[in-house]
C-alpha cells in the first residue's frame, strides 16, 4: 500500500509540475483590469456585448475563437472583482438586518452605509 500511495504522490506531483511548465509557456492576453465593482460590472456587460458580436458571426474562424479566448481574461477579473465584493456583501446585509433588530440607529446608519457602498454600484 505505500508503494501505491507514494506513486500516486508522485504521479500527482510530475501532472502539477506539467501543467505549471506548460502554463509558463503559455502566452495570455492582456486584461482589462477591475480595480473597483464598478469597473468590474461595466466590464462584464462591455466584454460580454463584445463575445455576443462575435459569435453573431455567421461562422466562426480560429481567429475569431480566439477573439472570444482574449475577451475571457477580462471578464474573469471582472467576475472574480464581483465574487469578492458581493461575496462580502451578503455578510454586510446579514449584519444589518441583526442590526435592526437591537434598534441602534447609529449602528444600523453605520452598517447600512458600508452595505450601500457596495450595493450602490447595482443601481446605477
Amino acid at each position: 500500500m505505500h508503494l501505491f500511495t507514494a506513486f500516486a504522490a508522485g504521479a500527482a506531483l510530475s501532472l502539477v509540475m506539467t501543467a505549471q511548465s506548460f502554463a509558463d509557456e503559455v502566452d495570455h492576453y492582456f486584461a482589462e483590469p477591475s480595480e473597483t465593482v464598478e469597473d468590474a460590472l461595466e466590464n462584464f456587460v462591455d466584454y460580454n456585448d463584445r463575445i455576443r458580436d462575435v459569435l453573431s458571426r455567421e461562422t466562426l474562424s480560429v481567429s475569431d475563437m480566439e477573439e472570444i479566448h482574449e475577451y475571457t481574461y477580462t471578464i474573469e477579473l471582472a467576475l472574480a472583482k464581483m465574487n469578492a465584493e458581493f461575496g462580502a456583501l451578503a455578510a454586510t446585509l446579514e449584519e444589518l438586518h441583526l442590526a435592526t433588530e437591537e434598534h441602534d440607529e447609529a449602528v444600523v446608519r453605520g452598517i447600512a452605509e458600508t452595505y450601500f457602498e457596495t450595493a450602490g454600484a447595482l443601481d446605477e
